[in-house]
């Protein structure tokens, strides 16, 4: 079931919502119950199929916490290990099988020239998600941080219905605790405001904005990916566009997500703050999917050895960590080479701090020119690596990219070049070509791309309006030196608090968001 979906909206919500309030009146214990069985019949809508394996998950962890549990108890830590590697190599096998053993197996048979065969391997929804979730959950029962002892207070850290699919991936401590809370079972209208205001803010980021730039980025990969030779105007709208989209997509869902929760009292985790405002690839990704980035530190590049042995091995564990992130997002070669390109950036980012310390300057930029420099480097690095996070295989991303680096030329439609008069003669003095057609998609394209990027860097962004009411738990506090920041006044401005102005400004924005509900489209990263 998608968010953005009437029966999600309309029908699953609020029926679920009522129910949990109604009988947590009575009993906390069937209330969650009742939590549980929701979030099991959403995470169902698709496939039911998709229940078995999820249910199976939860029963295999929910035993390996308890074991890793008493392990602890009675300082066996020989043993805790034991079961801690089991179940950690039982999670990854099941998630390599299911997401990775066609891609190993099409590479085997290239390389080898077998002709192995899996059959079809259905995917099931969500399980980079909550694989992630319960490894974390594994690794803190190993360390005595978590205890459980209900199968149902589990189940719902697990299938809670607004983190289920595409995150945050949230920590067993930070969830449920806010359940356990006397307050959690009783509706109140503030959460109430709050959670609505977040949700259709989110709705409106996905269902307007972001769906509203696909259709300019959508054409442009599949042109690549046909063998259409792709012109500097065109490769780079197709890939600002997705650019826009992808940051409007993840952060719709990532509202909608903290909106749902909070509905119900629950604050999860921040998951996205204005990453394309980062002066460096470092601050981006304390931005971007800020969970699974805690969680690529906290499990993959710390135990690697993170900083700890040297220059060169920080590089090392920066890179195999990428990698690995890379080849969450998919079981390919373009996923792996975008997260190659990012370990790459990481390392380079670092190394230029460590080279600007030892010249005697700060680690922040200084003016406003060099804070700029800074962050079109970056934006420019990011868009790059979306083109290979984008595009269906390796070639057609490097057909995009020879079309940004104006290896095919460049050219205008010619209604644009014939307005612009002398300067269109001028233009095509300096080589610049013509082409029929195309002239109001042009247009369209960059109106689309540039009006989003303005609100991308001047506008506050959902935390920053509803920061008077601590939407959300902090994963990461952003160094606001380490962005470029237009637009204070109105980040000051523009800070939310139950007024009528306010109301009938969130309600132009649901009816909006609810209108253009009739293309309705999955998240992107739902695939992941």
């Amino acid at each position: 079931m998608l968010f953005n979906s009437y029966e999600f909206i309309f029908l699953f919500l609020p029926v679920t919502l009522v129910v949990f309030f109604a009988i947590a009146r009575l009993y906390r214990e069937a209330a969650i119950t009742w939590l549980v069985i929701a979030s099991l019949f959403f995470y169902g809508w698709w496939n039911p199929v998709y229940l078995v394996l999820i249910l199976f998950s939860m029963a295999v962890n929910f035993g390996f916490g308890e074991l890793l549990s008493s392990a602890h108890k009675q300082r066996q830590a020989a043993r805790g290990k034991l079961y801690l590697t089991l179940g950690i190599v039982l999670n990854l096998g099941a998630l390599g099988y299911f997401k990775y053993a066609g891609f190993f197996v099409s590479n085997l048979n290239v390389i080898t020239g077998a002709s192995i065969d899996l059959g079809q391997i259905m995917l099931p929804l969500a399980i980079s998600f909550f694989t992630f979730q319960q490894i974390a959950y594994l690794a803190d029962a190993y360390n005595g941080i978590t205890e459980e002892y209900r199968f149902s207070h589990y189940a719902l850290f697990v299938t809670f219905f607004p983190q289920l699919i595409a995150g945050p991936i949230v920590h067993h401590k930070e969830m449920l605790p806010q359940f356990m809370r006397q307050d959690a079972l009783k509706p109140q209208v503030g959460n109430i405001a709050i959670g609505l205001t977040i949700f259709f803010m989110g709705l409106f980021k996905k269902a307007v904005l972001a769906d509203g730039v696909a259709r300019y980025g959508t054409p442009v990969f599949d042109a690549a990916a046909s063998g259409e030779t792709l012109s500097f105007f065109e490769a780079w709208g197709g890939a600002l566009a997705y650019t826009m989209q992808l940051y409007f997509d993840f952060s719709g869902y990532s509202d909608m997500a903290i909106g749902g929760a909070r509905l119900f009292g629950i604050r999860l985790p921040l998951n996205f703050h204005s990453p394309y405002k980062a002066t460096s690839i470092v601050e981006f990704w304390r931005r971007w999917h800020m969970t699974l980035s805690r969680f690529l530190r906290d499990y993959v590049y710390i135990p690697l050895g993170g900083n700890r042995r040297g220059k060169v091995s920080r590089y090392f564990n920066l890179m195999a960590t990428m990698l690995l992130g890379g080849l969450w997002h998919g079981a390919g070669w373009t996923f792996v080479v975008w997260g190659g390109l990012h370990g790459l950036y990481l390392a380079a980012n670092h190394a230029w701090h460590r080279v600007r310390l030892l010249m005697g300057y700060s680690g922040v930029a200084s003016s406003r020119a060099s804070k700029f420099m800074a962050w079109f480097i970056t934006f420019i690095a990011v868009v790059v690596g979306w083109v290979f996070f984008r595009a269906s295989d390796i070639h057609s991303a490097i057909a995009i990219l020879e079309g940004m680096a104006g290896v095919n030329g460049v050219a205008l439609p010619n209604a644009i070049v014939a307005r612009l008069g002398d300067a269109g003669q001028w233009l095509q003095s300096l080589g610049v070509g013509v082409y029929l057609g195309g002239g109001s998609y042009f247009v369209s394209t960059y109106l689309w791309v540039c009006t989003l990027l303005v609100a991308v860097l001047f506008m506050p962004n959902t935390q920053q309006i509803m920061s008077r009411f601590e939407p959300a738990l902090k994963a990461y506090r952003s160094n606001e030196k380490d962005e470029i920041c237009f637009g204070q006044q109105l980040v000051d401005r523009w800070k939310w608090q139950p007024s009528h102005g306010w109301s009938l400004g969130i309600g132009l924005v649901a009816a909006l968001g609810v209108l253009a509900l009739t293309s309705v489209s999955e998240f992107l990263y739902f695939q992941f």
